[in-house]
């Protein structure tokens, strides 16, 4: 097929984003080409507010056809956590149909090399990023992030996580030269000479399996990683958070098709009601790359089951917040509040078990008892919440009634420092809308020890007594090596403590926030300089990104021949 834009035309378009975002992996600094306030955009193509809108409007009740063979069907039934049908349907795949198809691209997306295919990359990542304001409202509608979150999160966020794994994807590809001349010297006799051919060549189909609360930040490094190491992609989205994918491959499929590649190189599986194709797709033996993020029990099934594919999991893990001593006491506690409150706590890295020593901390306002502490949190988070528009314009609105079941229950496993409380959204009167629960547990007690640790998804943390801190740092241990973090949080002023988190963290292999009481947050993190997750331990056995989430996704295929 005719490409409407060549490979020449990306590079002079595309190559110096590239080049930045190599340096930004290289240096760990702050850097973003996609901005994150809403009035950025409305020039040079990308729809401003109010086009955004009217394009997601325009989505609602119709039929998304993406163009793809082998569709059977045709499937829906997102109902938005804001109490909206979005009444969008999608392809069914005869998955014996479309995935011969979206191999046969394969050949002359791995023939374009690694420069080509991260320019075609970087454009799709451009058609999305103008179309930031629409897909918001997609996350927004599937996820139950409140607007902005979802704008920021689900936009700019994502895509930097997307060109950050483009970047780690060419910087491993290009690591070796394309070609070499080897000599070696025979002493008298003519030395040994060979030319040797290097190419970088796909494992196979990738499969992605999306998730309701993150679809497109959590799953764009795969997928982006995939496709720029020349894997073609089936996104296998949740059914709960299907549109915001779907956007997601009609522009890749876009994109491909203009710059003469087969766009089933890209493809979405949508799934019937109940129908669980996860498990079929993933043992499929053409599926050669998983990428997931979600429960814990069906993360261990695909590592153990899907044996002829590269399974990349972000899993559930039960995280750590040690308060021992502080010097910002108002700071801390601000911090902890806008940490469980921030999307209603259904983030893989809010913050669940608080170890506070049964005795109390130390403090700029004086010693505070463990009561104190918790009491002063449970302020702290009804300030924050108190009035109800900044409420739901932070906490968004539950997204399956599993975690309201959860909330709800939480309440009978101890005393109650902060009880949860209902919010109403005028906006969308069919939202779901709780404030976080705080319970206070006891470390010392055999029964409190099943709760806390246990993950508990959603608006709910524990406040758990320990008798010292010394207590706290191994009880932070066990916990990171048997049930996994994705974050760990500690508050203190003294040195020798600061030390023993940092070593648990580093044995442990988790990631550490230490005295964040400002406008960084211990569940937040930076494309292109922090990582999210480690891979080290059960809550996750890969980062985004590294090195390793991408160089397993191809390998080098090397033909030499005599000089």
């Amino acid at each position: 097929m005719a490409a409407e834009l060549t490979a020449h035309e990306l590079i002079a378009k595309h190559r110096p984003t590239l080049d930045q975002a190599l340096e930004a992996i290289r240096t760990r600094a702050y850097w973003s080409p996609h901005p994150e306030h809403p009035k950025a955009y409305g020039e040079n193509g990308s729809l401003d507010a109010a086009a955004g809108k009217a394009a997601f409007d325009a989505l609602l009740n119709t039929r998304l056809d993406l163009g793809q063979p082998g569709t059977d069907d045709w499937v829906g039934g997102e109902v938005s956590p804001y109490g909206v049908e979005l009444g969008v349907s999608y392809p069914h795949a005869d998955v014996d149909v479309l995935i011969p198809a979206m191999r046969a691209g394969q050949r002359a997306w791995r023939d374009a090399g690694a420069e080509t295919r991260a320019m075609v990359c970087l454009e799709i990542l451009k058609r999305i990023s103008d179309r930031t304001h629409e897909f918001a409202h997609a996350v927004m509608h599937t996820s139950g992030q409140a607007f902005m979150m979802a704008f920021q999160a689900g936009g700019p966020h994502a895509q930097d996580r997307a060109l950050e794994a483009v970047a780690y994807a060419y910087a491993e590809q290009v690591r070796t030269p394309q070609a070499a001349e080897w000599t070696k010297p025979q002493g008298k006799r003519d030395p040994l000479a060979l030319t040797k051919q290097f190419t970088p060549v796909p494992r196979g189909l990738a499969l992605v399996i999306g998730c309701n609360t993150f679809p497109t930040w959590n799953g764009y490094p795969g997928l982006f990683a995939s496709l720029a190491t020349g894997n073609a992609v089936l996104v296998k989205p949740h059914p709960r958070a299907v549109l915001p994918l779907a956007l997601t491959v009609q522009a890749a499929r876009q994109v491909l098709s203009e710059t003469g590649f087969d766009p089933n190189l890209v493809a979405l599986t949508a799934e019937r009601p109940g129908e669980g194709i996860a498990k079929t797709l993933a043992t499929r033996p053409e599926v050669r790359i998983i990428d997931y993020t979600g429960s814990t029990s069906f993360g261990d099934w695909l590592e153990a089951n899907a044996r002829q594919a590269q399974v990349y999991t972000e899993k559930a893990g039960v995280n750590t917040v040690i308060v021992h001593s502080t010097d910002n006491y108002k700071g801390m506690l601000s911090n902890l509040a806008f940490s469980l409150s921030l999307y209603s706590g259904q983030m893989c890295t809010t913050p669940q078990n608080l170890l506070i020593p049964r005795d109390g901390i130390r403090t700029d306002a004086g010693p505070k008892t463990f009561d104190e502490v918790t009491a002063d949190l449970a302020r702290a988070v009804d300030g924050l919440l108190g009035d109800d528009a900044r409420a739901n314009a932070l906490l968004g609105a539950i997204v399956n009634p599993d975690v309201k079941a959860r909330l709800e229950a939480a309440a009978g496993l101890g005393e109650v420092a902060l009880a949860s409380r209902e919010i109403s959204n005028p906006e969308f009167p069919g939202a779901v809308v709780r404030t976080p629960v705080v319970v206070k547990l006891d470390g010392a007690k055999p029964d409190d020890e099943a709760a806390y640790m246990s993950e508990c998804f959603g608006p709910v943390s524990f406040a758990v007594a320990v008798d010292s801190v010394s207590d706290a740092v191994e009880l932070l241990r066990r916990t990171v090596r048997e049930k996994g973090a994705m974050t760990v949080g500690a508050y203190t002023t003294d040195s020798e403590v600061e030390q023993a988190v940092e070593e648990v963290c580093l044995e442990e292999a988790a990631q550490l926030s230490l005295n964040l009481t400002g406008g960084v947050y211990v569940n937040q993190t930076a494309a292109f300089s922090d990582f999210h997750g480690s891979g080290g331990n059960p809550a996750a056995n890969a980062a985004l990104t590294d090195g390793a989430f991408v160089a397993s996704r191809f390998r080098v295929v090397e033909v030499r021949r005599e000089a």
